[in-house]
């Protein structure tokens, strides 16, 4: 029995050992377990627009407590995929809304892959602080939050649809008179009448850039599921340059779901986010949106 005994550790050690090295790798490479995702609704889940090239390993690591959705364009075999690679970070936006409408986490954050951008609100550009001190409480109670507030570039008007369009010749030969390529400003119009057919175009367009914004479940389902494959549709039917196209969009995300936003203080619920150091970041003016609104 001793004999016995003794031959049945020394074969266990070797297990325990190997499990201990395993789980060492495991924690070495921030390859955390992420339960949340077992959740039929998690609270909030970020939702990444990226490419093959891009290292998105940061929102793992770092954000482990929330659903996380990376969505890789160019990359036809990946988990997560898109139909075609147009449209740029809109296609992965609305990919993700049509295929999981009815199991939408509380809040959604969109976001770019990279960690850190000129366009993010922090001093040092880095996106983790403004993930982490996103106040989720005033994304519900607001519906729609834009992850930058400085208002440069985008506020207060950066559009003037009905004066900025372009004429039909020049949509037709995708330029102006002057020969250079069409900007968002000018096919704003015309996309907006496409894209939200039966709605008056704004007289004033103003958003903070850049496409990372985070919106409560409500408000997505504010609007059916066949508007948002309807939008996914005209990105992959439309003749636009996928920068022409997917700025449309930039300048559009305020309008897809029917809330109010157009008031550039915080309502008393506190501001949508704010750092430790103090570097505050409260929402900005978004223009002309009585038109949606009920």
């Amino acid at each position: 029995m001793l004999v016995r005994s003794a031959s049945a550790r020394g074969s266990v050690i070797p297990i325990i050992l190997l499990l201990t090295c395993s789980w060492l790798l495991v924690v070495h490479f921030h390859l955390q377990w992420d339960w949340s995702l077992f959740a039929t609704e998690p609270r909030v889940e970020v939702v990444v627009a990226s490419v093959s090239a891009e290292d998105t390993t940061w929102v793992h690591r770092f954000l482990p407590g929330w659903a996380r959705s990376v969505y890789v364009v160019d990359e036809p075999t990946a988990p997560l995929t898109v139909p075609e690679n147009k449209g740029r970070e809109a296609m992965v936006y609305l990919t993700h809304i049509v295929a999981n409408y009815d199991t939408l986490a509380e809040t959604t954050v969109f976001i770019h892959a990279s960690r850190f951008a000129w366009h993010n609100d922090d001093p040092d550009y880095d996106n983790l602080p403004t993930l982490r001190n996103l106040n989720l409480d005033y994304v519900q109670s607001s519906g729609y939050v834009n992850l930058r507030c400085v208002q440069v570039l985008g506020c207060p008007v950066e559009i003037r649809p009905h004066v900025d369009a372009a004429t039909e010749r020049a949509r037709s030969i995708g330029a102006s008179s002057d020969g250079r390529p069409l900007t968002a400003k000018q096919i704003y119009k015309q996309s907006f009448e496409e894209l939200m057919p039966g709605v008056e175009v704004p007289e004033k367009v103003g958003v903070s850039c850049c496409s990372q914004f985070a919106v409560s479940r409500e408000a997505i389902h504010s609007r059916p599921r066949e508007d948002y494959i309807r939008w996914r549709d005209w990105l992959l039917e439309t003749p636009l340059a996928d920068d022409l196209s997917g700025r449309v969009f930039e300048y559009m995300w305020h309008k897809t779901s029917l809330v109010r936003c157009d008031a550039p203080e915080v309502d008393g619920t506190g501001p949508a986010l704010e750092t430790a150091s103090g570097w505050s970041m409260e929402g900005c003016l978004i223009s002309d949106m009585s038109a949606l609104a009920s």
